[in-house]
C-alpha cells in the first residue's frame, strides 16, 4: 500500500484578501511536486436568495471555442462529463507503478465560422447586466467555464480575472442540473443541458454568447414537458464516436438515448417495465422516434454516468449503491459491485479504460479494475460523502529518472467535507491482503499472498462477466492514503476538473476556484489548446508502454 502519511500536508498559507467567504481558508497548498496557488475565483452575481441556491447543486463544464470552419479538425476541451487523456510516466517517485488514466470531461467546438466570426469584444462589457473586462485577444474564440446555480446557467471566461459571469441563461420555473460539452459537434449544437423537470436541450454555445438575451436561442428541445419521462435529469453525456448521440440519466432509474439529428418532438413509446430490479433495454418501434432507446438500470435514481474514452463501455452509479459497467454496443452488463455503504454519487473512467473511480455516501474513493472486474483499492481520507472524482492526466512525478517504464496514476476527489484530496496510485505497490494457507497443503505455486493470516476470498480469481459483486469486507481491500488533503471551500464541494495549467474546484452553491499548478501561477496568457490538452488522448496512447497494450476487451 502506498504510504503517504509523510506527504499528507497541513497547509500553511495566508488568508485570501479578495473573498470574504475565504476567511480562514488558505490560498495555496503544497504537494510533492510543488505549490498550487489560488489564481482566480468565479461566482454568480451577488444578491441570490438562499432558497435559489438550494434548488440545484452546482456542476462545472469547460468549453474551448475556436474560430474555425465546421469541417476543420476539432480540438478537445475539458468538461465535467467525459473522459480525458492519460499521462504515462516513468518514475521512482513513491516506487514503481503501473497503469494510467484519467477522467476529466472533454468538450470542443462544432460551430461554423459563419456562426462564430463575431468578435468577443461585442459580447462582453455589460452583457446581460454583468460587467466583464473586454479581452482584446479574444476574437470569437476562448475558453469558457459553464456552471449552474438555481434556475440559471452562467458562462464565464476561464482566463479572466473577473469573478462575475459574462452571460446568464435563465430557465424560469425549472433548474438546470447537469450539462456537457461535445468535442466533435458537427452542426454547431455542442452544449447539452438537462433540467430538474426532465427536459433536455442542445444548443450552440457560440450562439448563446453572441445573443444578448437571457433565454436559450436556437435550442433543440427533447422530452418537452416530460412526454417521455417527468423524472429529474441526474446526469448526461455525449456518446463518444457516435456523431450527435447522447444519453440522459433520470431519477427513475432509466437512461434514454437520443439522436440530435432527429426531431426532438418525435414520438417514442416503450413497453412497461415488468421488473424494476432487473436491467432491460427497449428500442423505439419507429426509425423516426426520439429517444431511440431506453435502458432501465435499477430501482431508484441513476446518480451518474460516464463513458470510456472510446465509447465502448458505459459506467453507471446509483442510489442502490451499485456500480454497473456495460458494453454499450452489445447492451450487456459486464461487471459491477456494491459500495461499502449507501449510495454511489459519482464515477470517472481513466482514458485507457483500465480503472474506474467511484465515490459516494460511504466516504470512500473506490478504485475498480476492469481487468479483475472488482475493487482493487479504497481511498480513505474524506470525512463525509464524496461528490466528485477525476483522474489527472497532466500530472507527472517530480522525479522520473527510473529507466523502467512504470506508470503512476494521480487522481483527485472532492466531498461534502469541503476538502480536495489528491491521491497517487501505483499498482505495483498495492499490497494484496493475506490469505490463509489451504488446509493440509502448501500455497499453490508458493504465492507470497498466502500465509497464516486472515482469509481474503475477494482476490480468488477474476469475477465472471455479468456478475454484480456484494460489498467486500473492509479487511479484503487495500487502503490508500491521500498525498494531499486541503480544505478549499467553506461549503460542501460538488465538482472537480483538471486542466494542464490548473485544478478547478466548485462548491454546491456556485463558487468556483481555479488553482494554478506549480510553474503556472505567474499570470501568463494561457495557451488554450495546451490548457485543454489538444489531442491528449491520441498522443499519450501512442506512448503507452508495451506491457499495458492498447484498448482491451474484457470479454
Amino acid at each position: 500500500m502506498i504510504n503517504s502519511t509523510a506527504s499528507t500536508t497541513t497547509i500553511n498559507g495566508s488568508m485570501s484578501p479578495s473573498n470574504a467567504q475565504s476567511q480562514g481558508l488558505k490560498t495555496y497548498f503544497k504537494t510533492p511536486e510543488g505549490r498550487y496557488k489560488l489564481k482566480y475565483e468565479k461566482t454568480h452575481p451577488s444578491g441570490l436568495l438562499p432558497y435559489a441556491l438550494a434548488k440545484s447543486i452546482t456542476q462545472i463544464t469547460l468549453a474551448n471555442l475556436k474560430d474555425q470552419p465546421a469541417q476543420a479538425t476539432l480540438q478537445p476541451s475539458s468538461s465535467y462529463s467525459a473522459s480525458n487523456g492519460v499521462r504515462f510516466v516513468t518514475s521512482k517517485f513513491l516506487g514503481s507503478g503501473n497503469g494510467g488514466r484519467v477522467l476529466s470531461f472533454v468538450g470542443g467546438n462544432g460551430t461554423s465560422k459563419t456562426n462564430g466570426g463575431a468578435s468577443r469584444n461585442g459580447l462582453t462589457g455589460g452583457l446581460n447586466g454583468f460587467n466583464s473586462a473586454v479581452n482584446s485577444n479574444c476574437d470569437g474564440k476562448g475558453t469558457y467555464l459553464i456552471f449552474n446555480v438555481g434556475d440559471t446557467l452562467y458562462i464565464s471566461e476561464l482566463n479572466s480575472q473577473d469573478k462575475d459571469p459574462i452571460k446568464s441563461i435563465n430557465f424560469s420555473n425549472s433548474n438546470p442540473v447537469c450539462h456537457a460539452f461535445d468535442s466533435e459537434a458537427k452542426d454547431g449544437h455542442d452544449l447539452l443541458i438537462g433540467l430538474n423537470t426532465g427536459d433536455v436541450y442542445t444548443v450552440s454555445l457560440r450562439q448563446q454568447l453572441q445573443d444578448t438575451g437571457k433565454k436559450l436561442v436556437g435550442a433543440q428541445h427533447y422530452n418537452k414537458d416530460g412526454t417521455i419521462s417527468n423524472s429529474r435529469c441526474t446526469s448526461l453525456a455525449w456518446i463518444p464516436e457516435r456523431d450527435g448521440a447522447f444519453m440522459v440519466a433520470h431519477a427513475d432509474g432509466n437512461l434514454y438515448i437520443y439522436d440530435k439529428s432527429k426531431d426532438g418532438a418525435g414520438d417514442s413509446s416503450f413497453p412497461v417495465i415488468k421488473d424494476q430490479t432487473q436491467f432491460s433495454v427497449a428500442h423505439a418501434r419507429s426509425s423516426k422516434s426520439n429517444p431511440i432507446a431506453r435502458w432501465h438500470i435499477c430501482q431508484g435514481s441513476v446518480n451518474g454516468i460516464a463513458f470510456s474514452t472510446d465509447g465502448k463501455y458505459l459506467a453507471t452509479v446509483g442510489r442502490d449503491g451499485y456500480l454497473r459497467v456495460f458494453d454499450y454496443s452489445s447492451e450487456q452488463l459486464i461487471c459491477g459491485g456494491k459500495s461499502y455503504y449507501g449510495a454511489l454519487l459519482c464515477c470517472a473512467w481513466s482514458a485507457d479504460g483500465k480503472y474506474i473511480l467511484t465515490g459516494g455516501e460511504d466516504d470512500l474513493v473506490q478504485v475498480w479494475s476492469m481487468e479483475d472486474r472488482k475493487v482493487v483499492a479504497w481511498g480513505e481520507g474524506h470525512n463525509s460523502w464524496v461528490s466528485g472524482v477525476a483522474f489527472d492526466s497532466y500530472w507527472s512525478p517530480p522525479t522520473s529518472e527510473d529507466t523502467a517504464e512504470n506508470v503512476v496514476y494521480r487522481f483527485g476527489s472532492v466531498g461534502q467535507d469541503t476538502q480536495l484530496l489528491l491521491w497517487d496510485l501505483a499498482m505495483d505497490e498495492i499490497v494484496v491482503p493475506l490469505r490463509r494457507c489451504p488446509p493440509g497443503g502448501s500455497p499453490p505455486g508458493g504465492s507470497p499472498t498466502f500465509s497464516t493470516g486472515s482469509q481474503s476470498a475477494h482476490w480468488d480469481g477474476i469475477v465472471p462477466i455479468g456478475t454484480l459483486q456484494p460489498a467486500p469486507s473492509m479487511r479484503d481491500v487495500p487502503k490508500l492514503s491521500p498525498v494531499v488533503a486541503h480544505r478549499v471551500h467553506s461549503e460542501p464541494l460538488s465538482g472537480l476538473v483538471f486542466t494542464q495549467e490548473s485544478v478547478l474546484t466548485a462548491c454546491r452553491d456556485g463558487h468556483v476556484k481555479i488553482w494554478a499548478r506549480p510553474g503556472h501561477s505567474d499570470g501568463q496568457a494561457s495557451n488554450t489548446e495546451a490548457l485543454l490538452g489538444t489531442n491528449v488522448v491520441g498522443k499519450e496512447k501512442s506512448s503507452l508502454p508495451s506491457k499495458l497494450g492498447g484498448t482491451t476487451s474484457y470479454k
